[in-house]
């Protein structure tokens, strides 16, 4: 079964002014956290990771009808 994450992740000042925003395709927690890490490339983020589990975890999370479509970062909206 695949499922589609809106994960919000809040980035404090002066590094952001307010973070981001990731629609992920994935099987599951473990993996929608293993694609954002992954293509967090600038590791602009890598200090906050604890805290991303958390914001997963508390994700909007929608049932995908197909479960053709390969796990990936749908969108990526970070400032």
């Amino acid at each position: 079964m695949k499922y589609m994450y809106l994960v919000e992740h809040y980035v404090p000042f002066p590094q952001s002014e307010y973070g981001g925003l990731w629609s992920v395709i994935a099987q599951d927690d473990e993996e929608c956290f293993d694609l954002i890490t992954q293509d967090d490339q600038n590791y602009f983020n890598e200090k906050y990771y604890g805290n991303l589990r958390e914001h997963i975890a508390k994700a909007q999370v929608f049932e995908l009808a197909s479960n053709e479509v390969k796990p990936q970062i749908a969108e990526a909206f970070t400032t």
